[in-house]
């Protein structure tokens, strides 16, 4: 005997009554979730590719933005590592003018300078000697005669080396123009890079740049009101052809190029330190802090530095002393023994200089990176430059703070830009 077995019925879903799909278009395709995403690539590597070919300056920055970016990325896996000084002795005497810097690990940049002094990272850096002061008008006379070496500035400039200037474009009608690093970090973006020469009459003559304070100030955004091109400015004759080094033989030396500082350097027997050799010789042994000298600007109403104070670019007090450069060892040494790494004169140091590199160095003993890229003056090399001058303010230029970086073509130099060196 058979036995049927019977389903039990179940109740129908709406899906149960859905009429019959419409027959698709002949050619017609689905739009799949692959065929959507090949789509989104090919438009997104159109609009990469404009901005490649009508931006390449803006691309080129934001491309090396990136890149550093995920190079310095934390890693959670990583356990933060401590700042501390090496123990080691110097190998030996020290030589004339030098102080020995032990080396060590130490916090490098700054995040009151999120344009190119971040990420703060710890750096290594093996021991090294460095000059006390900043090399003097006096020590810098020497090696002229020795050598009887001419600075760039007292050269009459080659026109054939500048082709692509216009002072006109940059509104200077005296007889020459010499773009030097008037004030790093500056410069006139789409127009001129410093370090530039262009003349109106076929023979200039020798010239830099001197600051000047203005009779009448237009705000703060164009510093030709206080920077002027002087005939025969040079070290020799700091303001002009009627200055002189008549009691200035102890003010650190000025209008001097890179190139200059290299051959001092070469005939001392030195070299320019690296930038993260300078920051951590500035530091003392002191650890992020604001300023080289601690977290106060003023500690019991002393000043620290030389410095503009009052309203750039218009008043001084000179609280501190002095109205320009003032001669070396004027303010307390730091934990190392050095002076004036704040302030009076910014000083050349090594390193090419790009905004990014703090992000993909090397943690022990960094040279900088292998070629220069400035974003505000792309195509222009630049080497760096530390410390500030005297003419750094609370409310213009801050840059003699700790952990701050300054900027200038390599063959700029002005009143405010001299060197150290290191060994």
């Amino acid at each position: 005997m058979s036995h049927r077995i019977r389903r039990k019925p179940t109740a129908k879903t709406s899906n149960d009554y859905a009429l019959p799909a419409a027959p698709q278009a002949r050619g017609a395709r689905p739009w799949t979730n692959r065929r959507r995403l090949v789509v989104f690539a090919a438009a997104l590597g159109g609009l990469v590719l404009a901005w490649w070919l009508f931006f390449p300056d803006e691309f080129h920055y934001a491309t090396r933005f990136v890149k550093g970016w995920f190079h310095s990325a934390p890693k959670t896996e990583e356990v933060e590592e401590v700042a501390q000084v090496s123990d080691a002795p110097a190998p030996g005497p020290a030589p004339e003018g030098m102080v020995w810097i032990p080396g060590g690990s130490f916090w490098m940049g700054s995040e009151e300078f999120p344009d190119n002094a971040e990420p703060v990272h710890l750096v290594h850096v093996d021991g090294f000697w460095m000059d006390r002061t900043e090399v003097t008008n006096e020590e810098f006379a020497k090696f002229v005669q020795a050598t009887r070496y001419v600075t760039l500035a007292e050269r009459k400039p080659n026109l054939k080396d500048f082709p692509h200037l216009k002072p006109a474009a940059l509104g200077f009608q005296p007889l020459y123009f010499h773009a030097l690093a008037a004030a790093p970090g500056q410069g006139v973006p789409g127009t001129v890079p410093w370090g530039g020469v262009a003349v109106v009459y076929p023979n200039p003559e020798p010239f830099s740049i001197v600051f000047a304070p203005p009779r009448r100030l237009f705000g703060l955004d164009d510093h030709k009101q206080w920077w002027q091109p002087v005939n025969r400015a040079s070290w020799r004759h700091p303001e002009g052809p009627k200055s002189d080094l008549k009691g200035r033989e102890k003010h650190p030396v000025v209008h001097v190029c890179y190139e200059d500082a290299l051959a001092y350097c070469k005939w001392a027997k030195k070299r320019l330190p690296t930038e993260a050799e300078w920051e951590f010789a500035a530091r003392g042994g002191l650890d992020r802090k604001r300023y080289y000298w601690g977290d106060e600007a003023e500690p019991g109403g002393k000043c620290m530095a030389n410095i503009w104070q009052g309203t750039f670019p218009v008043e001084n007090t000179s609280k501190d002393g002095h109205q320009g450069t003032a001669p070396v060892a004027s303010f307390p040494a730091n934990g190392y023994g050095l002076h004036d790494m704040s302030g009076n004169v910014w000083e050349w140091c090594g390193d090419w200089y790009t905004p990014d590199y703090y992000g993909k160095g090397p943690k022990r003993n960094p040279q900088g990176p292998e070629a220069s890229f400035d974003p505000h003056e792309p195509g222009v090399p630049k080497r760096v430059q530390r410390g500030g001058s005297f003419l750094c303010c609370d409310n213009y230029c801050v840059r003699y703070m700790a952990g701050a970086r300054g900027k200038g073509e390599p063959t700029s130099a002005a009143s405010h830009v001299g060197f150290r060196c290191a060994r």
